[in-house]
């Protein structure tokens, strides 16, 4: 059996994917879309200007073969070559006493010692004979210290796009650092991030070798038991994953409770506690039963518990008067606009590089009965001031028309364009005063039978529906910088067209909304 850090890091992110990965049907595995392979390819991007700074020996072995690759990173080691670029570092150890080189107590690492006896005891019952441990650090650099190689010691090396030194990553860090224990003889002091913005991070091995062994002791249970994990759909963490489509369906099927807003994996283990494990089980609970749990406090428990009863009705209700109280306790009720004139505002961006290149506005003359599409867009970076200074021109020629948007994003960039641009406070400060959320009337009033509270999945469930279904936010990320590079001007006509849609989806809502507020305007539940 073969273990590896990225089984490691799958495993830590998903349960169910590392599974997936080793027994799945590949059938049903997705390709990788767009997005997550412009990460992989940033990625190895800031690894390369990271790897340059670097003169570096890599090993050479055929592709795939482990033990080769193993055994020309060890004679590179053995070399004292200062740094070592994609080493293999291999470790087999019997399946009843795993990770024989950790420390003996919690309180040093033995740097300066050879490693002791101490591990992870799997049961006598596993069916593997032994585990074969591999791990491939981005670099690998000669250190002063003592190793059976000489004086010297090698220290593990991984290089990430990411901002914050995740636990993921440092779990991972940690897992280089025991392998190449065993295979120097002796502990690095400490492992290395190297991170976009922070630079150079060292990891505490003292601090995460229990929580490292105990991830490793699961994962090995989880794929030698073959038996295949629960499905739990959490959104943000499942959307890039290539087997999103295939859980996806299976939860489906089940009606599995996390595909109701609000379920968290953590209150997902206190509904197996009290056996609501179903939709209607959890529909026909008592709030109060479940607001005794600290997972469940602040009115959480009227929230799921109305949203398991908007989903097994698939209709839209009010929220109750007591969860319109505890939503008035920490923000200001939002209220729609009757007006004449209504603009629908949308930006298309890559906050990454904090870059917004399209600001789309439909504007919506009830009077004339007619309905407008602006763009105001970047074809180059650095034409972002010009199209700012073209979305206050269009807003100000309605001051004021009620100015509507889907979450807090479109907000949030006002303020940023404006301190960054040293706009003058006259023209974009008012603009505050004339923006309403409708994402967040939505959340504060009503609960509706959908998966999440996205603008997708909202409009689409009213029957509105995207010109190109595949279309998404991290999709025009990507053809925004494909058309950057290409000048394929059917892109830039690929992103206008979603964001047009996004525009009439909010406008869509809006009036959906309206109606259904006053029609039920007489409720005792709002």
């Amino acid at each position: 059996m073969f273990l590896t850090d990225s089984q490691l890091l799958s495993y830590q992110r998903c349960t169910r994917k590392a599974f997936l990965d080793v027994y799945g049907d590949f059938t049903q595995q997705d390709s990788p879309s767009d997005f997550l392979l412009k990460l992989i390819k940033d990625s190895s991007q800031f690894r390369s200007t990271i790897i340059n700074n670097y003169n570096y020996h890599k090993p050479d072995y055929p592709h795939g073969d482990i033990i080769a690759g193993a055994n020309a990173t060890e004679s590179l080691m053995a070399a004292g070559v200062d740094v070592i670029y994609r080493g293999v570092l291999f470790l087999q150890q019997n399946s009843n006493l795993l990770a024989q080189n950790f420390p003996q107590t919690s309180t040093e690492i033995p740097v300066n010692s050879k490693p002791n006896n101490q591990g992870v005891n799997l049961e006598a019952n596993h069916n593997f004979e032994s585990i074969n441990f591999v791990s491939y650090p981005d670099l690998l650099i000669k250190k002063p210290g003592y190793s059976r190689f000489g004086d010297w010691i090698y220290i593990p090396t991984d290089i990430k796009l990411s901002k914050r030194p995740k636990l993921e990553y440092q779990i991972i860090a940690t897992f280089h650092a025991y392998i190449l224990a065993s295979i120097q003889e002796n502990w690095p002091e400490t492992s290395w991030l190297i991170l976009r913005k922070k630079g150079l991070y060292k990891v505490n091995l003292l601090q995460r070798i229990q929580q490292m062994q105990e991830t490793v002791s699961e994962l090995i249970e989880v794929l030698q038991k073959r038996q295949e994990p629960e499905v739990f759909i959490a959104r943000q963490k499942c959307s890039l994953c290539t087997w999103y489509n295939s859980c996806h369906t299976v939860a489906q099927t089940q009606k599995h409770l996390s595909l109701l807003p609000g379920v968290t994996p953590s209150r997902y283990q206190v509904l197996k506690q009290l056996q609501l494990t179903n939709l209607e089980l959890l529909a026909n609970a008592n709030p109060d039963d479940l607001e005794n749990y600290d997972e469940f406090a602040d009115a959480v428990s009227i929230q799921v518990v109305q949203q398991a009863q908007a989903t097994l009705k698939n209709k839209a209700i009010l929220k109750t008067k007591r969860f319109s109280l505890e939503s008035n306790s920490k923000f200001r009720l939002t209220k729609l606009v009757n007006s004449p004139v209504e603009l629908y505002f949308d930006i298309e961006a890559q906050p990454e590089i904090s870059l917004d290149y399209l600001h789309g506005v439909l504007v919506v003359d009830k009077r004339q009965k007619t309905e407008k599409f602006y763009i105001n867009l970047a074809e180059n970076p650095l034409d972002e001031e010009l199209i700012w200074y073209q979305f206050l021109d269009l807003v100000w020629k309605y001051p004021i028309a009620p100015i509507y948007h889907f979450c807090e994003y479109e907000i949030q960039t006002v303020k940023r364009l404006a301190k960054l641009y040293q706009t003058p406070a006259y023209q974009w400060k008012p603009l505050l005063k004339r923006f309403i959320d409708i994402h967040q009337v939505v959340t504060q009033t009503i609960t509706l039978p959908v998966e999440s509270y996205a603008l997708k999945n909202i409009a689409r469930w009213l029957g509105f529906e995207w010109r190109n279904p595949e279309a998404n936010g991290a999709q025009s990320v990507c053809w925004y910088e494909e058309w950057l590079k290409s000048g394929d001007r059917s892109l830039l006509d690929a992103i206008v067209i979603y964001n047009e849609d996004d525009c009439y989806a909010t406008y869509y809502i809006k009036e959906w909304l309206s109606k259904f507020l006053e029609e039920n305007a007489n409720s005792n539940s709002l």
